[in-house]
């Protein structure tokens, strides 16, 4: 590009000097030279800053590590083709299900003894409700009667010790009614309180159940979407455990394209969300993607620190920080088919010296035409 300009501007002195026959000599020769040294170095400044390009530009992804949910001995691993697509709950692997079998039955078995145990303390409960409604219905009948008798000692002929006997069937009946009371409240103890109007252990157990169901529906480990394994090593016979730094697999889910660049410092009072951008990549010669930029991270990674025992020194301000802009590809990529994590280079045009766009653009092409041109030997 920069030699195009050269030709373009020498072409232009050449005819300037031959129209208005302008004689060589020591002052104009290097008036021109100089001419089209400051104009080349200008143009290419306001370029550069106006509309900034970078080669440090990459597809990003997200990866899943597979981890087991229990420990086990791996006993069956599904065997999948390089770059075979993965649904969704597809198996992966299966981890020997045998003790987390065991503890299902017997939690089971706990169960069905805590509902045969609280139907048992609820049947308790209802008879010593039962007994205490009749316990209250003869403590009411004999507390009438010796008020009656009361009344009937002076005017009816009813003798002194009739009425005595009555008010002391009434005192019994109401410590055989204060009797019922307790042993009420003591079969309700025992009985424990609900949960939902389901009883506490009974609750605890079927908690318990469902948590070693859960176990042992997690031997059989799942693709957790649609998506690809990319490195399958695991082997029968291999121990599987829940520790989250040893996983077993890891997976590729179906995602959109996400492009990440660095820009230099100097070019963020220029960067802003929506501007226009291209994309060429070394995968692809001679094609150039329109994009837009999505958004630029609001923080720089080489500078961020947290609380530890480390003293800071100079090192840790030597290296230059450059700003992360996330950029979405907006032209189609369907018919190539990039791996994930494909690098790129960018450039950014923004509303300022659109004029000078069509420089980058072409400087854009001609490095993308230049990506069939290396040599390996």
């Amino acid at each position: 590009m920069e030699l195009m300009i050269l030709i373009i501007y020498a072409s232009l002195c050449v005819g300037i000097f031959k129209l208005f026959k302008i004689p060589l000599n020591k002052w104009t020769v290097p008036t021109a030279l100089l001419g089209g040294a400051v104009l080349l170095v200008s143009m290419l400044l306001f370029m550069n800053y106006n509309h900034p390009h970078t080669k440090l530009a990459t597809q990003y992804y997200v990866s899943t590590p597979i981890v087991a949910q229990v420990r086990g001995r791996v006993i069956e691993v599904n065997k999948f083709e390089p770059n075979q697509l993965v649904k969704k709950d597809e198996v992966l692997f299966r981890i020997d299900p045998t003790p987390y079998q065991a503890e299902v039955t017997a939690k089971k078995a706990e169960l069905a003894d805590a509902i045969q145990t609280a139907a048992t303390l609820q049947s308790d409960v209802n008879a010593a409700k039962a007994r205490l409604e009749e316990a209250k219905l003869i403590m009411h009948q004999k507390q009438k009667e010796a008020e009656r008798y009361k009344k009937l000692v002076t005017t009816q002929g009813v003798s002194q010790l009739d009425a005595e006997i009555k008010i002391r069937e009434a005192l019994s009946a109401k410590a055989t009614y204060e009797s019922r009371v307790a042993e009420l409240e003591k079969a309700e103890k025992l009985l424990g309180s609900n949960i939902n109007g389901e009883n506490t252990q009974v609750a605890a157990k079927r908690a318990a159940l469902e948590r070693a169901e859960f176990d042992l529906e997690s031997t059989i480990v799942r693709a957790p979407s649609d998506g690809y394994i990319s490195q399958l090593f695991l082997q029968e016979g291999m121990m599987a455990g829940r520790l989250a730094i040893r996983p077993v697999m890891t997976f590729i889910g179906e995602q959109k394209r996400q492009f990440i660049a660095a820009f230099r410092q100097n070019s963020l009072l220029r960067l802003k969300v929506g501007d226009d951008a291209e994309f060429v990549f070394p995968a692809i010669p001679g094609k150039v993607f329109p994009a837009k930029v999505k958004a630029i991270l609001p923080a720089i990674g080489e500078s961020e620190v947290q609380a530890n025992g480390t003293t800071y020194t100079r090192k840790f301000i030597d290296d230059q920080a450059m700003p992360l802009v996330l950029l979405e590809l907006t032209g189609d990529m369907s018919e190539y088919n990039l791996p994930l994590g494909t690098t790129a280079e960018v450039a950014v045009y923004t509303e300022h010296a659109h004029h000078l766009a069509m420089m980058r653009k072409i400087l854009l092409r001609m490095n993308s035409w230049k990506n069939y041109l290396y040599l390996d030997h």
